[in-house]
């Protein structure tokens, strides 16, 4: 199994920037891709950006394109996404995913964190 702690969600004003975290535990060499997902009020959940555990690739959702940037970093068994020049549309409850392959379902979300962007 594999445990996903979020962190690093707040209320930041539009234009403002903010970096949220997710720290993997036990059996992270299973993980293959990571990603984060959000999901505001009364929509459905959208993935936002992913990378590759092994290859570092990462893909991004076209909305964030330019201004969220997600890493890794092994070591510490820890993903990040780096949120720039926020947008009240970016305003939801972030979570953390894992596949064990691709085109595994995600797996093993973690509690989320709620970022709010005032405009």
């Amino acid at each position: 199994q594999v445990q996903l702690v979020e962190s690093g969600g707040g209320l930041v004003p539009a234009g403002g920037s903010l970096g949220l975290s997710c720290a993997a535990s036990g059996r992270t060499f299973s993980i293959y891709f990571m990603a984060w997902f959000r999901q505001a009020p009364g929509k459905e959940r959208e993935f936002v950006a992913g990378v590759n555990w092994i290859t570092g690739y990462t893909s991004y959702t076209d909305s964030v394109k330019g201004r969220f940037i997600v890493s890794k970093d092994n070591a510490y068994n820890t993903m990040y996404l780096q949120m720039n020049s926020l947008k009240p549309d970016d305003t939801a409850v972030y979570y953390c995913a894992f596949q064990v392959q691709a085109g595994a379902t995600f797996g093993s979300w973690g509690q989320g964190t709620q970022v709010t962007v005032s405009s």
